[in-house]
């Protein structure tokens, strides 16, 4: 299985320039504008244009002009970076159909679900027989995901790995995150920058101070349906869940809190016999682990309009002005559907339908983000407006439709060397992002008054 990254940002290695860009002794939180999405590639000298149809470098691939992307199914990769093997979680990754035909690419710059081709059986297996049961609840705050930040120390094993390039790459990366409109943009960059020390600095999340300065979920992590029985989407996992694993899930038409007198609704029924195929993307403290009746615990879906949690970059993002009805906090549209007179918590299917999206309509039809209200719709219509449906759970290898929405096509390698950016707000598609460049140690004798230039690049 090759690894295929479209629209793949080529990485950028270090290069023996002493910072041709500037020094930036200040703080971590005095960032610099970025100016370009063009980026150089590791193997050669040569920029790398996101948006020509050049060959990369030390590469027999052809650029896509439209997508960078290497044709699925193709057995040629655009990323000169890997050993054409597919990084990724324990479980592996997904074979790919067999077919040549060139992807149809969405608006969003990758290919359509279609042009991934027909999922594989085992997403639509029966494993009610032999798998553990969890259960969903739902929220959709759109903060920079937990797995866009690298390690903070060696006892944390939920993120990316920083131990070497491989280990990062084996983890699937950081996931992906954008701007206020959408437009991808670095999980992390240098920072801290001295003459003596380049470290890491995570692009700072929206649900900081940041707010419309800083980063969110890319709104095509929403959830999308594969076909009437199967879908694909994130989720939030516990705290001893692990970045990029993937899961496949049974609905069993039960839901967690149920009893004699307070049994399976509509919603849960109509959900009974459906698929849906999770990636962790987010990793939740509040996230709860099994039990005797649920061992499997809980996973936190992320769909937008399942309430924005306790942190809220959603409003930021989707500005709708003050008093806007966001639903609950915890919980969403739906929970406040279930508050409405019309509905209340007896209410048949097509009331919670039907009150959902009319929520969803006035929260996403206007603005500009065409996946937020896609998502939106698709817990009404496909997800059957489930509260905390219950499941079969087993690990399964990762569609590659769901490691392409959730791998950075900007930090690509650990030698990324991007400058860090106080505000990502006015990033463009296409812009150039600013790099800082320095001496590794032996490439170059030191420039007079470093102590220790060996330490003047990042790890």
């Amino acid at each position: 299985m090759k690894r295929r990254l479209f629209k793949t940002v080529v990485a950028a290695g270090a290069v023996a320039m002493i910072c041709a860009c500037g020094d930036d002794p200040s703080s971590p939180d005095n960032q610099q504008p970025g100016l370009s999405s063009a980026v150089i590639d590791p193997t050669s000298s040569a920029v790398v244009d996101p948006n020509s149809s050049a060959v990369v470098p030390g590469s027999s691939a052809a650029v896509d002009p439209n997508s960078s992307a290497v044709v699925p199914g193709s057995s040629t990769v655009a990323d000169p970076t890997s050993s054409g093997t597919v990084p990724g979680s324990s479980a592996g990754v997904v074979p790919e159909s067999s077919s040549s035909k060139e992807p149809e690419i969405g608006p969003d710059g990758f290919p359509t679900i279609e042009s991934y081709g027909p999922p594989p059986s085992e997403y639509t297996k029966d494993i009610s027989a032999t798998a553990k049961r969890g259960w969903n609840t739902r929220y959709w705050d759109a903060c920079k995901p937990h797995c866009s930040w690298l390690k903070e120390s060696s006892n944390d094993k939920t993120r990316a790995d920083t131990s070497s390039n491989e280990a990062y790459l084996a983890d699937f990366a950081t996931a992906r995150n954008c701007n206020i409109h959408d437009v991808e943009v670095p999980t992390f960059t240098l920072g801290n920058v001295t003459k003596s020390w380049f470290g890491y600095e995570g692009t700072r999340s929206a649900c900081g101070d940041e707010k419309e300065k800083g980063v969110f979920t890319c709104t095509d992590m929403a959830p999308i349906a594969v076909n009437d029985t199967l879908s694909y989407a994130y989720v939030a996992g516990t705290a001893d869940s692990k970045c990029g694993k993937c899961y496949h899930l049974q609905y069993d038409g039960h839901f967690k809190d149920e009893f004699e007198n307070n049994p399976p609704k509509a919603t849960h029924k109509a959900l009974k016999g459906k698929h849906l195929v999770v990636m962790a993307s987010n990793i939740g403290n509040d996230v709860a682990g099994g039990n005797a009746n649920l061992p499997a615990g809980q996973f936190d879906l992320m769909v937008p309009g399942g309430g924005v949690g306790a942190f809220d970059a959603l409003s930021t993002q989707v500005n709708k002005g003050a008093g806007f009805n966001w639903g609950a906090g915890f919980g969403g549209f739906l929970t406040e559907c279930q508050k409405n007179t019309n509905c209340g918590t007896e209410g048949s299917l097509e009331c919670y339908q039907t009150c959902v999206k009319d929520m969803c309509d006035a929260a996403f039809a206007d603005g500009g983000l065409p996946n937020l209200l896609r998502g939106c719709h698709w817990f009404a219509d496909w997800y059957m407006a489930a509260d905390n449906p219950t499941y079969y759970i087993e690990e399964v290898e990762c569609p590659q439709y769901l490691i392409d929405h959730y791998m950075t096509r900007y930090n690509t390698s650990l030698e990324n060397n991007f400058k860090k950016v106080t505000d990502w707000s006015t990033f463009k598609e296409g812009d150039v992002l600013d790099t800082l460049h320095c001496w590794k140690a032996g490439e170059a004798p030191p420039e007079e008054g470093w102590t220790n230039p060996s330490a003047g690049c990042a790890p």
